[in-house]
């Protein structure tokens, strides 16, 4: 969650559960979020009565959501009137980068799984617009390709104060352009992305399939190619695996270096569990340090909530840290909407909602509802695991790669022509968190 604006909304949603759209609509509706830095959230209010109001009657619900979404205690400032002004011009941080500081290479620890990344990123970050350009780095939530894209970007900014950077989300990329139309002002969003030094894209993947965002897109990137200007992107899948990406835009991202992450070893969780806990001030148990390490296998994110937690929990209730605590804080942070079946699982229940076997779905049979029964399920592995296409392969009797790319995209396309697909893998999902998710 990298976005202010996304913070924000998610707070918005935590408080509607208690409070009623009245009180949200009369005290909130003209509320905008201005920064999140380390653990303070600042807001602003029009007028110094709605700013007391805020203070006196919410400011612990809003804390205590920030609680929630970061996993460890936060301050808020609201600031209201003529403040705002004095504030910003006090704040000397980059506005082209979002709001959330930490993201530089120093913190970021290198491990056998992302090593690649991280050289190729510093090499960038050294020699923008020379070493590698397009830079393309994938792979699954939560292991670090936002913290490399953004470390290149205040790299470049302290090498070079006067480098202008843009750095957006694919899917804010997106929403920027419908408005842009709406409100006539294509030429002034078209100026924003073309011209400058350094272009951040994160999540990229949002683009595929919209027509005329491509279009607009392929513009952009060519005319900061040509120019010679760094261009870095992140996806949660390689060019190759997004379905309805246009191929002129394929071509170029495929054309710079791609680098992939993958999840971090035992070794490399480890440290960064360590590094975490160091950055808290906390020396953490080597045994409450492994027992973290091979609980969250595969979401840095989570490993650094669970280790914010633990130190919350040492601060503020003078909490002894042990495997317990560490118990407690892994509940905490992994939620039951974080449930990641296991592909047994998967099969299990597509092949029941089928009125069939697993085994057939595995095997070889080869009837048109089996069929389709093995490609969603496949569809599902993919959209609710982290495993590759290799390793759902091999859940199949060792189908290749391009069988399951080939069915994965097959059912993605058939949820787009037929919404009883669509419903169908609701339904699945939904007997997959209900029955395994508790």
């Amino acid at each position: 969650m990298n976005s202010l604006s996304d913070v924000w909304n998610s707070i918005m949603g935590i408080l509607s559960t208690e409070l009623t759209s009245t009180s949200i609509n009369t005290w909130f509706s003209d509320c905008k979020p201005v920064e999140i830095s380390d653990t303070r959230l600042v807001i602003y209010t029009p007028t110094e009565f709605k700013r007391n109001i805020i203070t006196q009657r919410f400011a612990g619900a809003i804390t205590s959501a920030l609680t929630e979404l970061f996993s460890c205690p936060f301050d808020l400032l609201v600031l209201a009137e003529d403040e705002l002004e004095d504030y910003e011009q006090s704040c000397e941080t980059d506005d082209s980068l979002p709001e959330v500081a930490g993201y530089t290479f120093d913190k970021f620890i290198v491990g056998n799984s992302n090593k690649f990344a991280h050289a190729a990123a510093v090499a960038v970050a050294d020699n923008p617009g020379v070493a590698y350009n397009p830079l393309f780095i994938y792979g699954n939530s939560g292991l670090g390709k936002t913290h490399l894209l953004l470390a290149i970007g205040q790299k470049i900014h302290e090498t070079n104060s006067a480098a202008k950077i843009a750095y957006v989300k694919g899917d804010d990329f997106i929403n920027q352009m419908v408005q842009s139309i709406k409100d006539n002002t294509q030429e002034e969003f078209r100026n924003k992305y073309r011209y400058v030094d350094l272009l951040l894209v994160d999540d990229i993947q949002f683009i595929a399939g919209k027509i005329g965002v491509q279009e607009e897109f392929f513009h952009t990137f060519n005319n900061l190619y040509e120019a010679g200007k760094q261009i870095v992107i992140t996806s949660d899948r390689p060019p190759m695996e997004m379905n309805k990406l246009e191929d002129r835009l394929r071509t170029r991202f495929e054309g710079g270096l791609m680098a992939d992450i993958q999840p971090p070893d035992i070794e490399t969780r480890m440290a960064i569990i360590r590094n975490k806990a160091a950055q808290l001030g906390m020396v953490l148990p080597d045994d409450v340090v492994e027992y973290i390490a091979d609980t969250i296998k595969s979401n840095i994110r989570q490993i650094e909530g669970v280790v914010k937690r633990l130190t919350a929990y040492n601060s503020i209730l003078n909490d002894e840290i042990n495997i317990a605590s560490a118990k407690r804080a892994i509940k905490d942070v992994i939620r039951v909407g974080e449930f990641v079946p296991t592909p047994d699982i998967i099969i299990e229940e597509t092949a029941r909602y089928y009125s069939l076997e697993p085994d057939d779905l595995r095997g070889q049979r080869r009837s048109k509802n089996t069929a389709m029964a093995r490609q969603i399920s496949m569809y599902l592995m993919r959209s609710l695991t982290n495993l590759s296409l290799k390793d759902i392969g091999e859940q199949y009797e060792d189908r290749n790669h391009s069988t399951v790319l080939s069915s994965i995209r097959k059912v993605e396309e058939l949820i787009i022509k037929d919404a009883s697909i669509s419903s169908t893998i609701r339904d699945i999902t939904s007997n997959i968190n209900t029955s395994h998710g508790q």
